[in-house]
């Protein structure tokens, strides 16, 4: 009898073995896209500006990229912003990078070179449009800012895309009808604060590290860009029509909004890159992103809006190979 309960004993561990095998291989196929090693070589991400949100979530994505494929190297080359973002990455200068779609599509409707070949890896999250001036301020509007001092983003920049349209719906020249001032999140924050201009427009995630700054030793608030402005935008046509009417939360910037919501337009931030870039390599960048959401949005608030549902959404570009691999191998 007690051989038979041994012989009993042998088969269930045996079993129980077997199945843990099958566990353990399920966990390494969930692990590692297409079940090898990780991709190697060298690739070029451009972010933004310093102090801006494409600049810290380049190096957070850096870090869990580098724990993923640790023989990969991942340079990191600033940039003004959305629009020389696509730039790059279109004309081979870049492999990766962020952009706002408005940006991209603008791109692409212009036949900008390599426009053809550029692709999407995921949605990511939503930029906001700011227009920041001083507290005590007399600047109530978009309308008011006419005469005045204004920066509004690098040249080539997204920042610079979104807020001549805004101005140009409100009726003002951008060029002539304000003074303006290729300033950025680097920069505008400091200018505002020695009284050296009277607004700065700025576009990105929620909350942005420059302006956190600001507001723990400068009283700022923001003009609000009415739904109405919007609308105007849109019957421009073409990239306009990536731009939506939304609300800035309460939970931004607390103690400058102090529970008030602000009117505002919301653009979405696309990860892209080119239709040459090696399929297994870019699924593997896919996987890290999405896995890697929550780890970066304890630093950067607004990566925690990075969603697997809504990720391959990237109009105006269509999905690159290896991003439509890694979500299909996901796909309930």
């Amino acid at each position: 009898m007690l051989k038979v309960f041994s012989r009993i004993s042998r088969r269930r561990a045996l079993q129980g073995a077997a199945a843990g095998v099958v566990a353990f291989g399920l966990l390494l196929w969930w692990l590692l896209p297409l079940g090898d090693e990780p991709p190697t070589g060298t690739i070029t991400f451009t972010t933004g500006t310093r102090l801006g949100v494409y600049q810290e979530y380049g190096k957070l994505l850096r870090t869990e990229l580098d724990k993923d494929m640790p023989g990969l190297k991942v340079t990191l080359a600033n940039s003004d912003g959305s629009q020389e973002n696509v730039a790059r990455v279109a004309t081979g200068d870049a492999d990766f990078t962020i952009a706002a779609a408005d940006a991209v599509g603008a791109y692409e409707m212009d036949g900008k070179p390599g426009a053809a070949g550029l692709r999407g890896v995921a949605r990511l999250y939503d930029d906001y449009v700011q227009l920041i001036v001083p507290r005590d301020s007399a600047i109530d509007s978009v309308t008011d800012l006419r005469g005045k001092r204004v920066a509004i983003g690098p040249n080539r920049s997204g920042v610079r895309l979104i807020a001549n349209r805004v101005l140009t719906a409100a009726g003002i020249d951008p060029k002539k009808a304000i003074k303006p001032l290729a300033a950025g999140i680097d920069t505008g924050p400091d200018l505002l604060r020695r009284g050296k201009i009277d607004a700065f427009f700025w576009s990105g995630g929620l909350p942005t590290d420059g302006l956190k700054d600001l507001a723990k030793n400068y009283a700022f608030r923001f003009v609000p860009i009415e739904a109405s402005l919007v609308a105007k935008m849109h019957e421009e046509g073409d990239a306009t029509r990536y731009y939506r009417a939304t609300n800035m939360p309460e939970s931004a910037y607390p103690t400058i909004q102090r529970g008030s919501t602000v009117p505002t337009i919301a653009v979405s931030n696309l990860l892209m890159t080119r239709k040459d870039v090696n399929a297994r390599l870019t699924e593997w960048i896919t996987k890290t992103v999405i896995k890697s959401r929550d780890g970066i949005g304890k630093r950067v608030h607004s990566a925690q809006l990075v969603d697997l549902r809504t990720a391959i959404y990237t109009d105006p570009l269509v999905l690159h190979e290896g991003a439509r691999r890694y979500y299909r191998s996901v796909k309930p």
